[in-house]
Parts: C-alpha cells; sequence; structure tokens
C-alpha cells in the first residue's frame, strides 16, 4: 500500500490548488433566506468601501461589481441597490440605469483590457442557474479569442492573470 493512502496516486498530471472556492462550492455568503436582511452579499457589498467590495463604479440605482469567482478577468455584476429578485420587479429608473451600466461596463472593459467580445445575461431562479437567486444581478463577462483553451475544457481549471483588485483599478479608470 502506497505510504500517504487517500492521497491519491502519482501520475503525470500538474495540480492546480485552488482551496478558497470551496467557499463557493459550499455556498458560503448565500443568503440565509428571501429577505434584504438574511445576509445577502449584494445588500452589503455597497456597504463597504470601493476596494474592499470590488466596486468598480456606484449610479443612483445600481452599481457595477466584479465577480468574486469570475469565469474571466473583468467578470462584472450590475446590481441594483434594491434587494429584488425579478427582473420584472424593477422600476423604469433602475431598469433604465441598469442598462447605462451594462453599456458602460462594455465600454471599460475594451478600454481596459481590449475584450473582444461579451456574454452579457442574467440567471433568474435558482434552477435558471442563479447562485443568488433572492437578489437580481446581471453579469457582463468579458471574451477574447482562444480564451477557451485546453485548461477549462481538459482540467475544468480557469487560469486568471490577474488579481481582483488590479482588475478593479483598471476597470475603475475606464469607466467614463
Amino acid at each position: 500500500m502506497h505510504d500517504q493512502a487517500g492521497a491519491g496516486e502519482p501520475d503525470d498530471f500538474q495540480r492546480l490548488w485552488t482551496p478558497h472556492r470551496m467557499a463557493y462550492i459550499k455556498g458560503e455568503g448565500k443568503p440565509t433566506g428571501t429577505g434584504p436582511d438574511d445576509g445577502c452579499p449584494f445588500d452589503a457589498i455597497p456597504k463597504m468601501s470601493d476596494e474592499d467590495g470590488l466596486i468598480v463604479a456606484r449610479g443612483e440605482h445600481v452599481y457595477a461589481v466584479l465577480n468574486l469567482y469570475p469565469y474571466n478577468s473583468g467578470h462584472l455584476m450590475v446590481v441594483p441597490y434594491r434587494h429584488v429578485s425579478g427582473y420584472d420587479e424593477l422600476d423604469r429608473a433602475e431598469l433604465t440605469e441598469l442598462g447605462e451600466f451594462t453599456q458602460r461596463s462594455l465600454r471599460a472593459l475594451r478600454k481596459a483590457s481590449g475584450a473582444q467580445g461579451f456574454n452579457v445575461g442574467m440567471n433568474l431562479g435558482q434552477v435558471a442557474g442563479a447562485g443568488i437567486a433572492a437578489h437580481l444581478h446581471q453579469h457582463v463577462v468579458p471574451r477574447w479569442g482562444g480564451d477557451t483553451n485546453f485548461m477549462p475544457v481538459v482540467a475544468r481549471t480557469k487560469v486568471l492573470p490577474q488579481l481582483l483588485r488590479d482588475t478593479r483599478a483598471l476597470l475603475a479608470d475606464a469607466w467614463d
């Protein structure tokens, strides 16, 4: 028997360990219910400094924030301050500013990182894939030719070339 039983068998694969993602996998920090006082991170983030909350820009009704668990570098979310779960619950002012912040996100990402394309959208409801279904948020994910390579396809691992705080500073500077 191998002297490190349970540690795995040696093979030719390299491992990239990402233990910080365990909090996401376990759902730590997710709201415990559907109300604004149930530990919703999207309600807590605006109370933080921009740097600590990874906020790129603040508006009157919405704010833009980096995703703590990004699909790509620069993965932003546009979030209303008001705790609502449905797109159809937004009032006209929130809806308008959400659209404007989405446009500004696209411009800032092009300017700061040369993004060549984008995935923009919302997952409405837990069954639709929303990680935090109780608070509406729109994803803006920058894309580049070749950004899907062997790492995510074969190794189910995403390699991000920049720290979130550095990405936040670049995008905040590029925000018009």
